[in-house]
């Protein structure tokens, strides 16, 4: 299909500013820390240990999680991992200094989560490992203008008001079987392998662990596509065997298919016969709350359409019940902005008939309060076409850089959204890994800004039922 000419020119015009701001960052730290004395890694000495990739992750209403490695200059002149200890020093703006925040334990991958944090609040931060400040990488996204990381200060965000009510965890792009990370196109670049672990496995299993913790409390999964690498019958139903050890679909976790998770037209459809089948939606049920899933894939291509029957049973259903808060997910990103924003440009996300016909249905349904989609690997809130009331959200990858997960944090008055990196030992280390995929590019694309992984928006959702405890909740799927 022919693509919309202003768009791609548009397209074109956001890459050449993403290269030129990419060709003119600075050296190493030329910028002050807040506390005014320089901590240039230029100016330490050859074997000292250097504390960087400074990144303000999660920020809520009670929490803050802070993530960096230490790494220190080996003979050979590379930068190697070294443990250190791993602490937050933190006061309040407008008050007293907060209790350190130190965990001994030595670790070249820091995950420090500091909580019992008061909402709508500023708090000035300092990151240490073993006495040497944490400070940002190299990265436009932490280093710009009034970034959490730039400024030293976060603001906790102020929940909607009312009880909250359920907790659902949204990610994607799995890719079980994968065997190298950071692959673009024919074997290139080389891409990076774990050995012996197969690094799809141990993430999604940190992501699943994650969920099941008491200070996450997810009562749902949603996983919008790419749950395999190549849509093969093993890894359809080997994912799903994890799947089912941590829940029941339709109940528990939901699913979607994304464009890895095809196969050629002369080949069966394992994925659809593990799961959903083909361009085919599935709807859910849960204390009033409606899911929807959408099947945005094409068999042999990257980017996503919606067949016409797909989009009439959307049509009928919504249009039965527009008011109903109503969640919709699909592998492919949507809107406009999303396909000139990406670095593929408007022919990898959805085509922009299917994503006209969608957004139109949307304007006639009120109660869709959220798109949630994969596919690009990054976490972005993208700006909806006119007169379209829904916020359209892309999650980073489950299986690399920044390797983790949104918790969408449902309350009467509205919701929160918070992305989380998984925090096992193994997926700190891998997650800082592929950090440096795409010669050193992947955060810039990837991490998104504290507002595109952290926000709030305010909804009616009085009507909702909350979560229940029990295994009995009433849900009802139909495809």
């Amino acid at each position: 299909m022919m693509l919309d000419a202003g768009l791609r020119a548009l397209w074109v015009a956001n890459v050449a500013t993403g290269v030129a701001a990419v060709t003119a960052r600075t050296p190493d730290y030329l910028w002050p820390v807040l506390a005014g004395r320089r901590t240039d890694s230029t100016d330490r000495p050859r074997h000292s240990p250097v504390a960087s990739d400074l990144e303000v992750v999660t920020v809520t209403d009670s929490s803050v999680i802070l993530t960096w490695t230490t790494t220190v200059r080996d003979r050979s002149g590379r930068m190697r991992p070294v443990p250190a200890d791993t602490e937050v020093r933190m006061t309040a703006v407008d008050g007293a200094a907060l209790p350190r925040y130190l965990d001994s334990r030595p670790t070249a991958y820091h995950y420090a989560e500091i909580s019992g944090l008061e909402a709508g609040r500023t708090y000035h931060f300092e990151a240490y490992s073993d006495g040497v400040r944490a400070v940002p990488g190299r990265t436009l996204v932490t280093r710009q203008s009034g970034s959490p990381e730039s400024t030293g200060t976060f603001t906790t965000v102020t929940p909607p008001p009312g009880a909250l009510l359920r907790t659902i965890a949204l990610a994607n792009d799995v890719h079980f079987g994968e065997e190298r990370s950071g692959i673009l196109l024919a074997g290139l670049p080389i891409g990076l392998k774990h050995e012996p672990e197969d690094h799809p496995a141990f993430m999604l299993d940190a992501l699943l662990e994650d969920l099941r913790c008491a200070d996450r409390g997810a009562d749902h999964l949603i996983v919008a596509g790419d749950l395999t690498d190549t849509g093969s019958a093993a890894e359809s139903l080997a994912i799903r065997a994890r799947f089912d050890a941590w829940g029941e679909l339709g109940r528990d976790y939901f699913v979607c298919r994304g464009n890895h998770d095809t196969t050629p037209p002369d080949q069966p459809d394992h994925w659809g016969e593990v799961f959903h089948p083909f361009q085919r939606l599935a709807e859910y049920y849960l204390g009033g709350l409606r899911v929807i899933s959408l099947d945005t894939s094409r068999r042999g291509r990257s980017g996503g359409t919606l067949e016409a029957a797909q989009l009439n049973r959307l049509r009928e259903l919504l249009s039965a019940d527009p008011d109903r808060p109503t969640l919709v997910f699909g592998h492919h990103p949507v809107t406009s902005h999303a396909a000139v924003s990406n670095p593929a440009g408007p022919g990898f996300v959805l085509d922009r008939s299917s994503a006209a016909a969608l957004q139109e249905i949307y304007r006639s349904a009120p109660g869709v309060f959220l798109h949630h989609s994969g596919h690009t690997h990054r976490n972005r809130r993208n700006r909806p076409d006119p007169g379209v009331n829904v916020e359209f959200l892309e999650v980073g990858a489950a299986k690399e850089y920044p390797g983790g997960y949104t918790l969408l944090r449902i309350y009467e008055g509205g919701y929160t959204a918070n992305f989380y990196k998984t925090r096992s030992e193994s997926a700190r280390r891998w997650s800082a890994r592929t950090r440096r995929q795409y010669l050193g590019l992947h955060p810039d694309h990837a991490l998104g800004t504290c507002g595109d992984r952290n926000h709030v928006v305010h909804r009616n959702f009085s009507g909702l039922v909350p979560a229940r405890t029990t295994a009995t909740e009433g849900v009802v799927a139909r495809s």
